[in-house]
């Protein structure tokens, strides 16, 4: 069993040290250039010296070399001199790889050919950008960081319930929540460190209610002076892969007119509104968009929106005029993620299409009227269940997809299992299913272009 393990412990070791030799590692280009680089250095010295240090070199190696096989034939003496430099050698790269290991990848069961090459792969993924906001769009990052380091997430403000509303009205900072799920959604941190910016208060007078994140976003939105500087050294401290932007800097009320003629205002009376929405509007209007969101949009490979709540996660965002217009100057592929099931008080009765025509009247009031977002992914219909029951007892049903009539009409669209394979307690968005749904739309967009 011994001679087993060790069989396939030296097995193991092997293709390990072949994965060495694939391309794209950026290692051993590097090697190479510094042995040149070393050479070199050696022979400008030589040659600064007048040749001298090569004229001791050459007789000491041949002092040495005859001295040598004068005591021990060639035959033993070639052999121990490759055995022992070839040990020095391995030794000295096997602790230099080690310490590269220790800061690439601490994690004892992570190899650090397998951590350059997972780095290697996502640093050529392609810019992502990602619209949205609540647990949508967090879902949506924490699969598709799989996939590439480049991904930006554009993230709503307007929230005003909950931990986030408290601490905008107490402490006049804009709303964290949603950035703080964005930022733990993209961390490659110990997840003890990102269990610990979610954790939420469950007692303590004043903290109850609270999570760990949003008071310490609160905290230093206060020390730097703006959020947006808050975020960036949040990142820093979770290891974020990519960046997290606010959708503005500019403190938003969102509004919404009603189908009954009543006017509601604050995002979380819109989430519970009596009567289908008619318009979303916010105050101050026309907010800025920030330089970096701008920026990457400009730079996007995919330019993604939703899943989330359509009237107080995603149609929030496209109150931005300046960031409607850099969506539609980009020429980038387009996709918007509708939700599996509908939300009530929210989007009663609505189902793809309605969820399209709801994104389209809020930028036709904008003035857009090209299409912002031709291409729609939704979740194959769903069978029948206990768990759709459920669902619909409280109010929520399936969000159906008439794809061949969206078709027809111009759309491309692309149904898949979103939820994933495996069973849940909840009908939610699987993150790895939706990412490789989301990654397989881009590949296809990028091969027809190619073609």
């Amino acid at each position: 069993m011994m001679r087993d393990q060790r069989r396939r412990d030296l097995m193991t070791r092997s293709q390990r040290a072949v994965r060495w030799l694939q391309p794209g590692l950026v290692v051993k280009r590097w090697l190479l250039t510094s042995g040149l680089g070393l050479l070199m250095a050696l022979l400008g010295a030589a040659v600064w010296a007048d040749l001298k240090p090569i004229y001791w070199i050459l007789e000491t190696l041949s002092w040495l070399l005859s001295t040598l096989t004068t005591v021990l034939p060639r035959e033993i003496t070639g052999p121990l001199v490759v055995v022992i430099g070839s040990g020095l050698l391995l030794w000295g790269q096997s602790r230099s790889f080690g310490s590269i290991q220790q800061a690439l990848a601490p994690d004892k069961d992570t190899v650090l050919v397998d951590a350059l090459r997972a780095k290697s792969r996502l640093n050529r993924g392609p810019n992502i950008v990602a619209i949205g906001g609540g647990t949508g769009l967090s879902t949506l990052l924490s699969g598709l960081k799989r996939y590439s380091s480049h991904i930006t997430a554009i993230v709503t403000v307007a929230d005003d319930g909950g931990s986030s509303g408290v601490l905008r009205r107490e402490l006049g900072v804009l709303p964290p929540g949603d950035i703080r799920n964005c930022l733990a959604a993209l961390s490659t941190e110990e997840p003890l460190l990102t269990r610990l910016f979610q954790y939420r208060f469950a007692a303590g007078s004043g903290l109850e209610g609270h999570s760990f994140g949003n008071l310490f976003l609160s905290a230093l939105s206060a020390i730097t002076g703006n959020l947006e500087t808050a975020i960036t050294a949040s990142s820093r401290v979770l290891a974020v892969q990519g960046q997290v932007v606010p959708a503005t800097n500019v403190d938003v009320q969102l509004w919404a007119e009603l189908e009954n003629g009543q006017r509601i205002e604050g995002e979380s009376n819109i989430g519970h509104a009596p009567s289908p929405i008619v318009r979303l509007g916010c105050s101050p209007e026309r907010p800025p968009a920030l330089p970096r969101a701008l920026e990457a949009i400009a730079n996007a490979d995919l330019v993604v929106l939703g899943p989330g709540s359509l009237y107080t996660s995603l149609l929030p965002n496209l109150l931005v005029p300046e960031l409607v217009s850099a969506i539609k100057r980009s020429k980038a592929p387009r996709l918007y993620i509708c939700n599996l099931m509908t939300q009530p008080g929210e989007t009663d009765g609505l189902d793809v299409r309605g969820h399209i025509r709801a994104i389209e009247a809020q930028l036709a009031s904008l003035g857009i009227e090209p299409r912002l977002f031709n291409a729609v992914l939704a979740q194959d219909d769903l069978p029948d269940s206990n768990l759709v029951r459920y669902y619909q007892s409280r109010g929520a049903d399936p969000v159906r997809c008439d794809a061949e009539g969206l078709r027809s009409d111009g759309y491309d669209v692309t149904q898949a299992p979103l939820q994933g394979v495996r069973p849940t307690a909840t009908l939610r968005h699987d993150s790895r299913s939706l990412a490789l749904a989301v990654m397989r739309f881009y590949r296809s967009h990028r091969s027809q272009n190619a073609s």
